[in-house]
């Protein structure tokens, strides 16, 4: 499939890779760096590195190749279907799976499984992320949909970036917060230090809001449930925005929830869950809205704090 655009006076000033991205929902950034590195991208005529400034007046074109045959082996893992038609999948993921292969998690993924189970998913997000729209962490349960085909996948794709998703989780926090409700606004971007974390402190970043809201408060044990909504979508988002405020998940030591706390509650894992994920369907082109209640180990946590 081959793109061009026009660079106008909106996007001067941009980073190549970055402009590329943004006009093709299919493409992450990585993916557009990866196409220019490749030589499949031309700005007016000229080979130029990801990083490239773009100017007012250059043509842009470039190729994107056809996806590879997946090579990843189908396994029989079980699946909490949630809905599932020809074009899509809703699953609710448990804590613990990883959603696609990585290092150090080679099979065991929710990729393998949905491979076993659909047989065909969509091929967009390359040759380890079949079907893969949009990602939960390994430690978070929940709603996630993956797509079949190609243009299923672009369409969620572009849902997602222009965050019309509805998402909505239920995390379980150490303190009490001030307010009944509230919004975090604030960028993230790669830790100063540590590059395997997040921060809002970071010099560069991506904007993000978090809005969250009281469910229940847990006084003598300082905790609280909140329900939270997002309006982006950015890596360890909710994790980071709640923490950023002093209300790291329970059983999150990344951002300082820590283990100790979470496992007097039983939980192995930090307390987050997707609850609630809504999107308009590619084909049907009708609102659909599904719902998973928390997980036993979250119940059960949540028990241990009404009784104590």
């Amino acid at each position: 499939m081959k793109f061009r655009f026009e660079v106008d006076p909106v996007i001067v000033g941009e980073r190549l890779d970055a402009a590329i991205a943004a006009r093709e929902t299919s493409l992450s950034r990585a993916q557009a760096r990866r196409l220019v590195d490749a030589e499949l991208v031309r700005v007016s005529g000229q080979r130029v590195k990801p990083s490239h400034r773009l100017r007012e007046g250059e043509l842009v074109e470039g190729t994107i190749p056809p996806p590879k045959p997946d090579m990843l082996e189908a396994e029989a893992i079980p699946l909490d279907i949630v809905f599932e038609d020809d074009d899509l999948i809703v699953v609710n993921k448990p804590a613990g799976m990883v959603v696609h292969p990585a290092v150090g998690h080679a099979t065991g993924t929710l990729v393998h499984a949905l491979l076993h189970h659909c047989g065909e998913l969509s091929n967009v997000g390359g040759l380890q992320r079949p079907g893969i729209v949009h990602r939960i962490d390994k430690d978070t349960s929940g709603l996630l949909v993956a797509s079949k085909n190609d243009l299923v996948h672009r369409s969620l794709g572009a849902q997602f970036k222009a965050h019309s998703i509805e998402r909505e989780y239920l995390a379980l926090v150490c303190g009490l917060p001030k307010l009944e409700r509230g919004t975090v606004n604030a960028m993230i971007g790669r830790h100063p230090t540590d590059r395997k974390r997040f921060s809002t402190n970071a010099k560069q970043g991506k904007d993000a809001v978090t809005h969250w809201a009281v469910e229940k408060r847990f006084e003598a044990e300082r905790l609280a449930l909140l329900r939270v909504k997002l309006e982006t979508g950015r890596t360890h988002q909710i994790r980071v925005h709640l923490a950023s405020i002093d209300l790291p998940v329970a059983g999150d030591p990344t951002y300082g929830g820590g283990r100790k706390l979470s496992r007097a509650l039983g939980l192995e894992r930090q307390a987050l869950h997707a609850t609630v994920l809504g999107f308009e369907h590619p084909t049907r082109k009708e609102h659909m809205r599904f719902e998973a209640s928390l997980p036993n180990d979250l119940v059960q946590a949540i028990r241990r704090l009404d009784s104590a």
